[in-house]
């Protein structure tokens, strides 16, 4: 005689499958970040690829869906990614790390005393690469981890491990990087644009100005002049173009200066996600400024 196994009974036989759990981060540094503190079975992505920018970009019908089928979408704010705003209003599943409590963000033009290159520009109050500053990435790690645990509460002590290793790794990480830059913090450079802030405050770097506030915007003739005046007359050591961006008005103005020319990339964009790629991120970043400013 054949046995039947009722249906209700069959499944409690078979293992759960895990449910699948996206967490969809607008650009690569937030990817970063948060793929320290997922957990294994979980996924993360960008919505943009390292060369698109945020200031001007378009939203596709892709991006549509991955906006909706994603379990949490981590993006700035109305001062980087002014095109998600209305795509994600009303959504309880998003994290907007400009309005993170407490948040240290850095506003544009405080650091008196530096050529800002101000001609015309258009960008919003506050600096939003806060995944260059070290103390601002542990505020925006423990959002993550608070946003996610609050979303999937069965693995909250996991996250809550996540979390703790994360810091782990940051404190030993910026311990190196101290180290590291701590011959050259009295050396002056340029950078191509206004990126930089959170980082140089925290290691204590010694930035003479920049081309541009944001990098779709040329400089002006009279903020060139500046620079190249300047870069003669105090003997600069470095002016640091990004990958993004043609560095012919770098070497335009640098030429005949004696002054080198390093690359820092704001954005990681040769750096694959895998664990530890924040760390390797910011180690990258400061090998950058050794590598230029050590000569």
């Amino acid at each position: 005689m054949r046995r039947y196994i009722p249906i209700l009974a069959l499944s409690t036989l078979l293992p759960m499958k895990s449910q699948a759990f996206e967490v969809l981060n607008s650009i690569k540094p937030f990817e970063m970040i948060s793929n320290e503190l997922i957990l294994e079975g979980q996924s993360t992505s960008s919505l943009l690829n390292a060369n698109a920018s945020p200031h001007d970009y378009a939203l596709k019908p892709s991006d549509i869906k991955k906006l909706r089928s994603s379990e949490l979408i981590i993006w700035f704010g109305h001062d980087l990614e002014s095109f998600l705003e209305k795509p994600l209003e009303g959504n309880p599943n998003v994290l907007t790390v400009q309005q993170i409590e407490g948040l240290d963000l850095r506003e544009y033009g405080e650091e008196d005393g530096h050529d800002h290159g101000h001609e015309g520009h258009n960008h919003g109050s506050y600096d939003p690469h806060i995944w260059l500053g070290p103390e601002q990435t542990r505020q925006v790690a423990r959002a993550i981890s608070y946003k996610l645990s609050e979303l999937d509460p069965a693995n909250k002590a996991a996250y809550a491990d996540k979390l703790t290793e994360f810091e782990s790794k940051l404190d030993s990480t910026l311990a190196t990087i101290k180290a590291e830059l701590k011959p050259i913090t009295s050396e002056g450079y340029y950078v191509f644009h206004d990126a930089y802030g959170y980082f140089e405050r925290h290691f204590g770097l010694s930035n003479l100005g920049h081309f541009t506030v944001s990098p779709e915007r040329k400089p002006g003739a009279k903020t060139l002049i500046s620079i190249k005046t300047t870069l003669r007359e105090q003997q600069v050591k470095c002016v640091f173009a990004e990958p993004q961006y043609t560095p012919a008005v770098i070497e335009s103005v640098t030429r005949g200066t004696g002054t080198s020319i390093g690359t820092l990339d704001p954005l990681g964009t040769d750096i694959d996600i895998q664990p530890g790629s924040y760390f390797t991120f910011l180690q990258s970043i400061s090998g950058s400024f050794t590598a230029c400013l050590a000569q």
